[in-house]
């Protein structure tokens, strides 16, 4: 275990972990939210640091990035756990699974981001986030080797933490699961608000791109005030509308291609780069 970062203790012993805003109020021997940040004798114990539960070398594309480095080759690494409980989540295995991990050595990790035709890292497959400690350490060693750092979230972080991350990052995906905040605490167990200041945050320091995954009658609606909301920042910034397949807890059908095809022609009104996933 690594003492974590951003919480501020209680004279009774209870920590309020300050990372997300959730901003948990963890009693002693308790987990937050997310479930790998402990209060442990009144300090707060990131419990994931170090852990790795998946790794592979991606296309850049599969992030999806589409216009930072395209064709180019990225290292990927991810934990466990999470601070949202999307009942359609595309990784549910490595983010619940906190027992099937390997330990990394950081060394190691750097030699790896720069192997294989690699540009850096990707911190992906579940929220890196929540992994913010280990993500950031990596990160600076990245930063000095002269490589890319990119990090795949859902956005949901507070602002000071995301504004010490973001001076190491060089790209961003982040997920904008909806325009509505009923989706957000229904489906997500989190809000809305967070997620367009870190894209606001994010835009203005780094290069963005973001991801919708559509869902019929849950978030199809919501295409065009998301493109609207991403084009009043810039219209530039590439929006990837995916397609939603069953997963987890949801069986939804399929989503109709067409309704892609529909939010394409929406989100252009916008913007000026919109991309079809998983079609």
């Amino acid at each position: 275990m690594k003492e974590a970062m951003f919480y501020q203790k209680r004279s009774n012993g209870d920590i309020d972990c300050l990372l997300c805003p959730h901003n948990c109020h963890i009693s002693e021997g308790n987990l937050g939210f997310c479930k790998v940040r402990k209060n442990q004798n009144g300090k707060l114990y990131t419990l994931n640091y170090g852990k790795i539960t998946g790794a592979a070398y991606d296309p850049i594309e599969k992030k999806p990035l589409y216009e930072f480095y395209p064709g180019e080759i990225i290292f990927s690494i991810g934990s466990y756990g999470c601070n949202f409980r999307c009942d359609f989540c595309q990784n549910y295995q490595l983010v619940y699974d906190h027992e099937r991990y390997s330990d990394a050595d950081i060394d190691r990790l750097w030699e790896l981001a720069g192997a294989n035709g690699s540009i850096g890292i990707a911190y992906t497959y579940n929220e890196p986030t929540i992994w913010y400690e280990y993500m950031y350490d990596i990160s600076c060693g990245i930063r000095d080797r002269k490589l890319k750092n990119i990090m795949v979230t859902n956005g949901y972080i507070n602002q000071e933490p995301l504004k010490k991350l973001l001076p190491l990052l060089d790209a961003m995906n982040i997920d904008l699961k909806a325009y509505s905040d009923a989706f957000y605490k229904k489906i997500c167990s989190g809000t809305l608000e967070p997620v367009l200041k870190t894209i606001e945050t994010a835009a203005n320091c780094t290069h963005i791109e973001v991801t919708t995954l559509l869902i019929d009658g849950e978030n199809d609606r919501d295409i065009e005030a998301i493109a609207k909301f991403l084009g009043d920042i810039n219209s530039d910034i590439p929006l990837h509308i995916s397609r939603y397949f069953p997963r987890f807890k949801r069986n939804t059908p399929v989503t109709d291609v067409n309704s892609l095809y529909r939010a394409e022609e929406i989100a252009r009104k916008h913007l000026n780069k919109v991309y079809l996933g998983n079609i």
